[in-house]
């Protein structure tokens, strides 16, 4: 195999391919990513056997073939070359080296068999749509900061995608939760994604997809089977096996019946949250809300390192109420209001709490409350 690509190409290329590849790995073929170069491109393969991404580049091919090579060496290597460098590989099957040449710069890498390298079993899918890059990101970018860490309950370690029943009929849904705070975010049901099985997207295969999405205009090719789930774009394509467990009933967790409403501006509101919480102590972060006419007082009370309390202009004209928060939830949730303003809805200070942006319904979380 000989090729030759042009350097940024190159880089886009092996970054992608080696992100998913796992830092400490026992099967050393993992550690590496397949280079694959036949008529006027070559393709880059990576997997850490639950995700593989495949990254297609144009090149100009002297000699179609095969092999592959440590992803991090080749990415680190490509990365500190010079722009705009042409950057030729050369594999030589006799001596299992790579040759890379860029310039007056030459590297010689060791190599393993194409032939070992594992690739992930296609799978019959069920449903296949397109989706805008745009409503894509949104759904996971606004709920992945629920995902559980938590490896006991490996059903909550991922986003909940499925097809639900919005108030203007069927939508697309993503959900996220940890058992203290929930994001449920819905978007216009696409084409052909009526029949689409409730899929459980990993957090890592969350994190890979946002490279993906970022062209706000291009239509993500999505196709989802009961066990494994791929985003494709012209270039890119990622798959990844779901998490094999059933989501818990989420919507039972949403107040239907919390009456007291809270309206504030959402910047301002993080910005108080986070500075009132510089002195909480670190293992509870607990801030409390205190609920007046048209007033909220933040304060914060820890007897070792001080306290901190702060008064904001808000609509909000129900009885008097104080609640409790962690103060990083707090944070996560108001940052993800797009809109001026954050609504919160009340109902005791031992019941959940619930927030959207305005009058917005098709992004709602939950945040539990915390004794203060």
């Amino acid at each position: 195999m000989k090729i030759s690509i042009e350097r940024g190409t190159l880089l886009k290329a092996v970054a992608q391919a080696q992100s998913v590849v796992e830092r400490r790995n026992t099967i050393p073929i993992l550690a590496n990513v397949l280079i694959e170069a036949e008529g006027d491109s070559v393709q880059f393969r990576a997997t850490d056997l639950d995700i593989e991404v495949v990254d297609k580049a144009p090149a100009q091919v002297e000699r179609a073939g095969a092999t592959t090579v440590a992803a991090t060496t080749l990415h680190e290597i490509v990365r500190k070359l010079p722009d705009g460098a042409l950057v030729t590989l050369t594999a030589d099957a006799a001596t299992g080296r790579l040759a890379v040449e860029a310039g007056r710069s030459n590297f010689s890498l060791a190599t393993l068999p194409r032939e070992d390298f594992p690739v992930m079993a296609s799978s019959e899918y069920h449903s296949n749509f397109a989706a805008k890059a745009a409503v894509l990101r949104r759904l996971f970018d606004k709920s992945k900061f629920a995902i559980s860490t938590e490896e006991t309950r490996y059903y909550l370690n991922g986003v909940y995608l499925h097809v639900s029943s919005g108030d203007g009929g069927k939508v697309l849904r993503a959900v996220a939760t940890d058992g203290h705070r929930l994001a449920r975010i819905d978007a216009e049901l696409p084409l052909g994604a009526e029949d689409v099985p409730g899929v459980i997207v990993p957090r890592k295969t969350v994190g890979e997809l946002r490279k993906l999405l970022d062209d706000d205009d291009m239509d993500i090719a999505v196709s989802v089977s009961e066990t494994k789930v791929r985003f494709a774009t012209p270039n890119i394509t990622l798959t990844s096996k779901v998490i094999d467990g059933t989501f818990p009933d989420y919507t039972r967790v949403i107040p239907a019946g919390n009456t007291r409403r809270l309206e504030v501006d959402a910047a301002e509101f993080a910005q108080a949250v986070d500075r009132v919480a510089t002195v909480s102590s670190e293992r509870s972060r607990a801030v409390k809300l205190q609920l007046e006419e048209d007033r909220l007082i933040l304060s914060v009370n820890a007897p070792d390192s001080g306290a901190a309390e702060e008064e904001l202009a808000v609509a909000y004209n129900d009885e008097r109420l104080e609640i409790g928060f962690n103060a990083k939830y707090l944070l996560e949730i108001a940052n993800q209001v797009d809109r001026e303003n954050a609504v919160f809805m009340f109902n005791s200070s031992g019941d959940p709490t619930l927030m959207r942006e305005g009058s917005d319904e098709s992004a709602v979380y939950v945040v539990m409350p915390m004794r203060v």
